[in-house]
């Protein structure tokens, strides 16, 4: 039931958010919401030109306190890994897999347990890409302006009009989640929630393989084994390089000139430069080591295996496992992304039978839609 007072409370705590700006203010209020049954949790980044996010606020809410931590003022974080690590306080989060990475990245650690009131809309029937702003129109009936989404939140002072905009992203949360709980737990889907969070915090957690990085990239469709393996090369270089410098990958350089370059596979820095794909100065700092990652593939023989495509019997089955989805997602009143998207029915297709079926198809949907289209794919063999 939602109460109005509460969510007046709530607001009015927007208006007053506590600006946490020392590491003694701060280590005070861990040792609030250390006694808190849940805490709602956002946070303020800037990431255009490097490699890891820059955090510029993060926001903590009791329901009835906002405060507002400057990273900028308090620095290093690792004061809240026992809060976050602390089982016996729920993070509330919505949509986090940006907020984990940067929190991991600044305080060591991510926030679990984690309830993801995204993904706690979406399993009570909303898209699965739901905003904040829309979850918090339909649930709790109140419009939050969206006018501060493209701010510079490493820029100090940080205007009034900021801080009172990331004060409103989680004074609201702990109220969403109890309503939210409420809802799944009526439904008898709190698991699903449990299990899809875990999954995210575990995800998160994973470390980057940077000989992996190439598979992100556009463009590798109808590419031999040789320009595959060079692509990989480059693809691995230019993860690592990135990482090293805290640069975004395409300031390093960019996806489409990888492609261009394991295509055309340039001799020398002159080949190199007639693609006119890269900027002089980049070719400058970077040129000869491409040239030599290209010689080295090209003289060690090596090949990628590409990706395999669907041919005309799994492409029907597909269609066939789709379909399921779709109904299924029906009866259940959930977006079908939910269930499965196409690229984890296309992962499911081509794990052979010895191979562990991929983690997305166990759990609670092993019963609700795994274990159906494990037999269309029986079937179709």
């Amino acid at each position: 039931m939602i109460n109005t007072t509460e969510i007046n409370t709530a607001i009015a705590a927007a208006d007053t958010a506590i600006m946490v700006e020392s590491a003694a203010h701060l280590r005070q209020a861990i040792d609030h919401w250390q006694q808190c049954d849940v805490v709602g949790i956002d946070t303020e980044f800037v990431r255009e030109r490097t490699y890891r996010a820059d955090l510029g606020l993060l926001q903590i809410s009791d329901g009835q306190r906002v405060w507002l931590v400057d990273p900028l003022k308090i620095d290093p974080l690792e004061a809240l890994a026992p809060l976050f690590e602390s089982a016996v306080v729920t993070k509330i989060l919505h949509a986090p897999s940006e907020d984990l990475e940067v929190l991991l990245h600044t305080t060591g650690t991510c926030p679990e347990p984690l309830f993801d009131t995204q993904i706690a809309c979406a399993m009570l029937g909303h898209s699965l890409q739901m905003g904040y702003h829309k979850t918090v129109g339909w649930l709790l009936g109140i419009p939050i302006d969206k006018g501060e989404t493209r701010s510079n939140w490493l820029k100090r002072p940080l205007r009034p009009a900021q801080l009172h905009y990331a004060a409103l992203d989680v004074c609201l949360l702990p109220m969403m989640h109890r309503e939210l709980r409420s809802r799944l737990q009526a439904m008898d889907r709190q698991h699903w929630l449990e299990e899809d969070c875990d999954r995210l915090v575990r995800k998160a957690r994973a470390p980057t393989i940077p000989a992996q990085s190439w598979m992100r990239i556009n463009g590798s469709k109808r590419m031999d084994g040789v320009a595959l393996a060079i692509l990989q090369k480059l693809a691995c270089w230019r993860e690592q390089e990135a990482a090293r410098r805290n640069l975004a990958r395409g300031f390093v350089v960019k996806d489409a000139a990888l492609v261009n370059i394991a295509r055309a596979q340039p001799a020398n820095i002159d080949e190199l430069s007639s693609l006119d794909i890269m900027h002089p100065r980049a070719i400058e700092r970077t040129g000869k080591v491409i040239i030599s990652m290209l010689e080295q593939v090209l003289q060690s023989g090596s090949q990628v295996t590409p990706p395999p495509a669907l041919d005309v019997q799994q492409r029907k089955l597909m269609a066939d496992m789709r379909d399921l989805v779709l109904k299924k997602a029906r009866v259940l009143s959930v977006d079908p992304a939910l269930l499965a998207s196409r690229r984890e029915l296309e992962s499911l297709i081509f794990t052979a039978d010895d191979d562990e079926v991929p983690e997305r198809f166990l759990g609670w949907r092993k019963t609700i839609i795994s274990d159906e289209l494990m037999t269309l794919k029986e079937q179709s063999a």
